[in-house]
Order: C-alpha cells, then sequence, then structure tokens
C-alpha cells in the first residue's frame, strides 16, 4: 500500500532520451516506466490482476512466468495477441476481453475501462507495439500500473492521445493547417486539435486493448466483491434500517402526544423533521437497490450463457425446443421477478425484526413478540403448502408448454399422418389437469392473503387487550402507544411478505429449471500451463494427435462404444475414417476434438496432454465439424455464422478471407444473390439454405478458426458430385491435417 501511494504522489517521469524515429505528434509521449513490451504481456497481466485484487487469494507466490513472447512483428496480428493473452489470463484464474471505442467515446472509455490492457500501435511501421496497464480511470486522470510495479498518475488526455497517435497523425499536417488559416491563439491551439480530430475520427472504431475480468463461473462472493454489489447491499440494508428507525421514532413521538392529549408545535415540528429526514435515505435506499438488480441481472445472464457453453451435449441432446423455451422463461423470471422479489423480503423480514423489538418494548412485553413470532410461523407453514402445490401446478404449465412448442415445430407431420378426430386429445387430458391443480392452488393462496394480515390484527389487538386487562399497574400511554405501532409494523410487513411471496415462489420453481445451467459455468478444469501452450505450438517433431488407451461409455457400466482405442495423426496427414452406422465414429470424433470425455486413455497434441493443455486451447488447435443434425445455422447474418468461432466483431480482412473462402467452396453465386451480401441474415426467421448450402457453411466456419487439425463428420454427405469436388479440393489445399469420416 505504501508503494501505491508514492507512486500516486510521484511526479510523471520524462519520456525516453532516444527514440528510433522522431515522435510523430506533440504531447502523446508517455513515461517510459509506463510501456510495457511485448516480451512482458505475462507481468503486465499478472501486476493488473494483483492490483485490482483479480487474483485468486489461494494462489500463493508469483504467477510462473512464461518465455518470452517471440513474434515477427510484421505478421502480428489481433489475433495472435488474443490467443496469447488469453493463454497468460487462464492461468491467472482470469480471461480478457478484447474492446473497441471510437474517436469521440476514447475519453469514456478510459474512465470505465480499467483494468484492463491497452495496445499503443506504433507510428512506424515495423515497430513493435507496447501496452499500459491501466488499473482505473477518472475524470481528469487515470492510474497506470509502471514497470516497477507502482502506481502512476497521468492526465486522461495524454494517455488518449497516445492510443489515438497511429490514426491522428497521418491527420496532423491538416489540422495544422486549419490553426494556421484560422490564426487561433497557442493557448487553444491543443483544445481545438482535439475538436478537429473528433469531427475527422468520430465515427472511426479502433480496438484499444482488453478489458481483465473475472469469469463467469468463478464463486459468486468473488464475483459480488468485485462487482461491488456487497457494498450495495451493504448500503441498501443500512439506508433501510436506519430509513425504518427515523418512521418508528417518528410516529413514537407522533402517537405518545395524542395518547397523552399534549399536541404543541415543538412536537409537530420534531415530527415533521424526522420524516423529511427519511427521505435522503429513501432516495439512497432506492439507489443502492437499483445498482444491485442491475450488476446481478448481467452476472446472472453472463453465467448463465457460460453454463450453456459447458454443458455436455448429452445432457440436452434428450431434451426438445419446448423445454429449451421453457428455461429461457425461467432465467427472464428468476432475474426479473425473483430479484425484486428477494429485495421485498429482505426488507420485509427487517420490518418484521423491528416490530418483534417494539412489541416486546410496549405493554404486552415478550408475550406479545412471541405471539407474532407464533403467528409468522402459522404463516410460514401455510406458505409451505402454498409452495408444495405451486411444484405440482408449475410442472404441468411446463409440460403443456413443451407439448404445445413440439405441436408447433412438428404440425406438418401432425397434418400428414395423425388423424384429425385426436388432435387435441392429449391437449384435453393436459389442460384437465391443469385446471385442478390452479384450483387446488388458489384455494391455498386465497387463504394465505386473507389469514396473514388481517388475521395478524386481530390477534394483536386481542394480546394487547389481555396485557391491558391482566396487568397489575395499568401501562403508560407511551407503552400503549409502542404496542400499537409495532401492531401496525407487523401488519404492514406482512402484507409485503404476502404481496411478494406468490413471486418469490416462482422464482424458486424457475430457480430448478435454470439451476442446472448455473452449477455448469462453474466446472473448471486444470488450468492450462502456459508453457504447455506455448509447446504445444512450436512442438514440430513427432506425430501432431495421439490418442492411446481411449475408452469411452455413454452411460456408467454401459456398453463400451470406444474400447483401449488408439490413434496417430501426423501434421499434413489426410485420413479417412470408413464404419458401418453405430460404431463409434461420431464418437470418436467428439472424444478428439474435445467435445466428449473418455473414460480412460491418453490424448496428446505435440506431445502434451490435453488436461495439462485446456480444454479452450486444444479446441483451438482441433476443430470438428459435426454431423448435419448437429450442426446449426444460428439466427445472424452469414457473416456472423461463418466468423463465430474466430473472431467478432470481424475486421475487414476477416471479411475479406471469409468471401474468397465462401468463393472457393462454390458458395460466391449465393452470396451474389444475397440482397446484404455476407451481411444477410440466415436461420430460421432469415434466407433459408440449402443442406448442401449448409454443410459448406459449416465446413467453411471450421476452415476459418485455421486450427491444426480438422475433422469432417459425413460433410460431404449432402452435396452434389460437382460441388464435393470442387469442396474437397478447398479443404485438401487449406487444411494443415484433415480426418475425414464416411460411410463406406
Amino acid at each position: 500500500m505504501t508503494a501505491a501511494k508514492q507512486g500516486l504522489a510521484a511526479q510523471l517521469t520524462p519520456a525516453r532520451a532516444a527514440a528510433p524515429h522522431p515522435a510523430p505528434a506533440a504531447g502523446v509521449a508517455l513515461p517510459a516506466m509506463v510501456l510495457w513490451p511485448l516480451r512482458e504481456l505475462d507481468a503486465a497481466l499478472d501486476q493488473l490482476a494483483r492490483h485490482s485484487g483479480l487474483a485468486d487469494a489461494s494462489v500463493d507466490g508469483a504467477v510462473p512466468r512464461t518465455p518470452a513472447f517471440q513474434a515477427d512483428v510484421s505478421t502480428l496480428d489481433d489475433a495472435t495477441l488474443d490467443r496469447r493473452l488469453d493463454d497468460i489470463a487462464a492461468g491467472l484464474g482470469l480471461e480478457v476481453e478484447p474492446m473497441q471505442s471510437s474517436y469521440r467515446d476514447a475519453d469514456r472509455m478510459l474512465r470505465s475501462a480499467g483494468p484492463a490492457l491497452l495496445r499503443i500501435v506504433p507510428a512506424w511501421e515495423g515497430d513493435a507495439p507496447t501496452f499500459i496497464a491501466l488499473l482505473k480511470g477518472g475524470r481528469r486522470r487515470v492510474y497506470l500500473i509502471g514497470l516497477d510495479g507502482t502506481l502512476r498518475a497521468l492526465p486522461s488526455t495524454h494517455v488518449a492521445d497516445a492510443l489515438w497517435q497511429h490514426v491522428t497523425t497521418p491527420n496532423a499536417p491538416a489540422a495544422a493547417q486549419v490553426l494556421r488559416r484560422a490564426d487561433i491563439a497557442p493557448a487553444r491551439q491543443a483544445r481545438v486539435t482535439r475538436a478537429l480530430m473528433a469531427e475527422m475520427l468520430g465515427a472511426k472504431v479502433v480496438h484499444n486493448g482488453w478489458l481483465l475480468r473475472l469469469p463467469p463461473g468463478v464463486a459468486p462472493w468473488r464475483q459480488a466483491r468485485h462487482r461491488g454489489l456487497l457494498q450495495a447491499g451493504g448500503a441498501l440494508v443500512a439506508a433501510y434500517v436506519i430509513q425504518l428507525a427515523l418512521t418508528i421514532g417518528a410516529w413514537w413521538m407522533i402517537g405518545r402526544g395524542a395518547l397523552a392529549g399534549r399536541f404543541d408545535w415543538g412536537l409537530l415540528a420534531g415530527w415533521a423533521l424526522l420524516l423529511l429526514t427519511v427521505v435522503p435515505f429513501q432516495a439512497w435506499a432506492e439507489l443502492a437497490q437499483r445498482r444491485l438488480s442491475v450488476g446481478m441481472g448481467v452476472w446472472f445472464k453472463q453465467r448463465l450463457l457460460a453454463g450453456i457453453l459447458a454443458l455436455n451435449p448429452q445432457e440436452v441432446r434428450h431434451q426438445g425446443a419446448g423445454q429449451f423455451l421453457g428455461r429461457v422463461l425461467a432465467s427472464d423470471t428468476v432475474e426479473q421477478v425473483g430479484l425484486a422479489s428477494g429485495f421485498v423480503a429482505v426488507l420485509a423480514l427487517l420490518q418484521l425484526g423491528a416490530a418483534t423489538l417494539v412489541l416486546a418494548a410496549g405493554a404486552g412485553g415478550r408475550l406479545h413478540a412471541g405471539l407474532l413470532l407464533l403467528w409468522v410461523a402459522i404463516i410460514v407453514a401455510l406458505a409451505l403448502r402454498y409452495l408444495q402445490r405451486s411444484r405440482a401446478w408449475v410442472a404441468a404449465y411446463r409440460e403443456m408448454t413443451n407439448d404445445l412448442v413440439e405441436r408447433m415445430v412438428g404440425h406438418r407431420t401432425r397434418l400428414a399422418q395423425e388423424d384429425r378426430r385426436d388432435w387435441h386429445e392429449m391437449e384435453d387430458l393436459l389442460l384437465n389437469r391443469y385446471l385442478a391443480l390452479q384450483r387446488r392452488l388458489d384455494g391455498v393462496e386465497s387463504k394465505l392473503k386473507a389469514l396473514a394480515p388481517r388475521g395478524w390484527m386481530v390477534l394483536g389487538i386481542g394480546g394487547l387487550a389481555y396485557a391491558i386487562a391482566t396487568a397489575a399497574t395499568p401501562p403508560t400511554a407511551a407503552a400503549i402507544a409502542i404496542s400499537v405501532g409495532g401492531i401496525l409494523l407487523a401488519y404492514q410487513a406482512l402484507t409485503t411478505v404476502v404481496l411478494g411471496f406468490k413471486s418469490l415462489v416462482s422464482a424458486q420453481l424457475a430457480w430448478q429449471e435454470v439451476k442446472t445451467l448455473f452449477q455448469a459455468a462453474g466446472r473448471a478444469g486444470t488450468p492450462p500451463t502456459q508453457a504447455s501452450a506455448q509447446s504445444a505450438a512450436s512442438a514440430q517433431i513427432g506425430p501432431l494427435l495421439s490418442a492411446r488407451g481411449i475408452t469411452f461409455r455413454y452411460a456408467p457400466g454401459g456398453r463400451a462404444v470406444l474400447n483401449e482405442c488408439a490413434l496417430e495423426i501426423a501434421p499434413q496427414a489426410r485420413m479417412l475414417l470408413e464404419g458401418p452406422s453405430g460404431g463409434g465414429k461420431s464418437t470418436l470424433a467428439g472424444v478428439l476434438a474435445g467435445l466428449r470425455q473418455p473414460e480412460s486413455g491418453l490424448l496428446l497434441l505435440r506431445h502434451v496432454d490435453q488436461r495439462m493443455l485446456g480444454m479452450t486451447a486444444w479446441r483451438r488447435h482441433v476443430v470438428a465439424v459435426p454431423q448435419f443434425h448437429e450442426n446449426f445455422v444460428l439466427t445472424g447474418s452469414l457473416a456472423f455464422n461463418l466468423l463465430m468461432g474466430r473472431r467478432w466483431p470481424p475486421t475487414a480482412a476477416d471479411l475479406a478471407e471469409a468471401a474468397a473462402l465462401c468463393d472457393d467452396l462454390g458458395l460466391g453465386e449465393l452470396i451474389a444473390r444475397m440482397p446484404a451480401g455476407l451481411q444477410q441474415m440466415v436461420g430460421e426467421s432469415g434466407w433459408q439454405l440449402s443442406h448442401g448450402e449448409r454443410s459448406r457453411v459449416f465446413i467453411a466456419r471450421a476452415l476459418l478458426q485455421n486450427a491444426d487439425l480438422l475433422i469432417l463428420d459425413e460433410s460431404f454427405a449432402a452435396l452434389d458430385p460437382a460441388n464435393l469436388e470442387r469442396t474437397l479440393t478447398c479443404v485438401l489445399g487449406r487444411a494443415p491435417a484433415l480426418l475425414v469420416i464416411a460411410h463406406p
């Protein structure tokens, strides 16, 4: 912490005394101590992780250093840097996310980007890029981590100029000419220059760097701490407790005066002052609740998406479109209803706790407070009965939803093969069952809504009357006022609980649907070692992929689909795997591509074990094209469907390469017919592709990932002879190593 304070207080260090080229523009040179060279990327990310608190506290010592990043600057591109940074971040237990911004939004990006690794593109071709480690930003200054690990505060305008110097330098002469002609005063030239650049470059978007963040699947408490959710939750509770205390104090004051038969202006002024004091705390609570809702909602959706991508195909292949739709609707229920009702429940519990304390301090004493707790126990028992019946009702509702969607998807088959008299027979049975369950549920719900708050009013007033009647000495007016206030406070809390309980039950039942996805996001395998990743990328001797003793079963104790299989694939290999249906060809392809985990055996990529390399890196080197029924064209642009496995959003070079590949595969005429070309929407609600066109899109998607090994599982089955020859020629010319699976 001392070093950090010293760094913040330190003056800016001077720029480097010598440079290989003259400075392209004034005012953009940054201190040498904040410029991280390409070979120190791992150290820069390590320092960012530690200073920002993202580093896992369970990891002791420094993160193992990787060999210096050796890359040809002339061929260094974003994809290479992305892969390198992905490997480094994975070793730290983190992930990096590419980010981009326009020149006009550069200052805003710097204020909100940290922690991030920003790239400074050299103004002269052939120079290596340098990087700055941005910890956090501010309105005027940003805080960067220097090479010595200390923090340095720099003006945000200087950093923005350095990030954009490769774009602004070519336009600097034009801007200078405008300044001369307009005779701008020297004191205003820098400001006017930035305004001119904003007009000339405002819409230009540049890839600035990479955000450093926690993976969605890490422990929830780490996510909450990093996203500031713990502070927001604490602020919400504190604001509401203060608000509740002020409200109780205000009504105690006015109630005491009313029962004593004494009102004066001082009493009314104090009551009004307390109520006015509640207003800022109420606004504070609403602000904290909004921040907490947005933060939790974003993290929840990110984790669900990560969980979907982490699911084993065998876990979901037996489910239909209706069940998938049900999970989507359930996730929306958990996010919108669950979060809102959760806040209501927490605040209502605080209110009930306060009511219990108030009743204990009133005329009824502990007996009155115990009466409230007894009534709450009765309400809980009734609520559990409601929950039990809700589960049966929700199960029937989801069954109806799944049945409806499946019938809509297969309506053509029903029209052709199902007797018209039987169309609605099953639907009627489901509806009758649903209505019966709805009646039972409504009966419990009506009792809960009627009895919970109103029953307590009767019980509370009766308890107060009994306490007054049996008291040895008559209670004071203040004690009676406190008891009446406690009764009203408990009534308000019970009303809030009952109104929000139905939503809480809906959220809890919806959680059962999405729980599998939420938990799947936490399936973290062994993080890859960066040395292993570099070894797999650089080794050139021996087989490309080796499989030894591979055994795979779809169910524990079931028949072994693969039994002690062994296979070696050399670099530049061209292999054909034939066999009958059900012989395990597709299963073997899934195991080799890392889509399925074998029960036993060893998988090596250039002598590096799959577990040491990590699944992300393995799938980067080995890409499979599944069979037609297991591959999909997603609703989106054709460009997205081609480049989704490579990088998105794409660069102009990515789009040009995709267009050239499509032309080689015979899809050029198709793209020419599309009004929007590569940006044409395809999928269920877009341009409909034939089976042959879809197969070639799947092949192009795999080839564009530039993997070392391409596995094609019956990808040529839907092609006519002419397109088969053309596609095969393209694949043989582009794939480094190839394994084709086909029927004999």
